[in-house]
């Protein structure tokens, strides 16, 4: 349950960064943090589906998601959907632009290193205590 309510907090965190970064910033900076964006919510919705995934799985899913949505755009369909539906044409995009794909392995890679770091103990010092007897 604790995932899950974590993974909800990134996915609004995500989106609302996605919107504020193309609100400030224009070109290329703003299209590939974009890119990056996308894939990490794409992770988080796989730890929101699938709270126990480990990191590195949850990478590759959401490597893969992007990586087949920028491929399918070399197709003739996403381009139709696009051109119809506006939901269609913010999730799949419209265009193939190869450098993307890199943006979706940053995207990847860092969520799956916060994700990890989130999942390790915390560990603390514990100092000895001392006794001390009344002399």
């Amino acid at each position: 349950m604790r995932t899950r309510l974590f993974a909800c907090a990134a996915a609004f965190l995500t989106v609302a960064a996605g919107l504020g970064i193309r609100a400030v910033m224009t070109g290329d900076t703003a299209k590939y943090a974009g890119d990056a964006l996308y894939t990490v919510l794409i992770y988080v919705l796989v730890v929101l589906i699938a709270p126990a995934v480990k990191p590195v799985v949850a990478a590759g899913v959401a490597m893969g998601f992007s990586c087949a949505v920028e491929l399918l755009q070399l197709t003739g369909l996403v381009g139709d959907l696009a051109a119809h539906h506006l939901a269609a044409r913010l999730v799949l995009g419209t265009t193939f632009n190869a450098p993307d794909l890199i943006w979706y392995a940053v995207g990847a890679i860092l969520s799956a290193l916060i994700h990890s770091a989130a999942r390790r103990p915390v560990l603390t010092a514990v100092r000895p205590v001392e006794c001390s007897r009344g002399r």
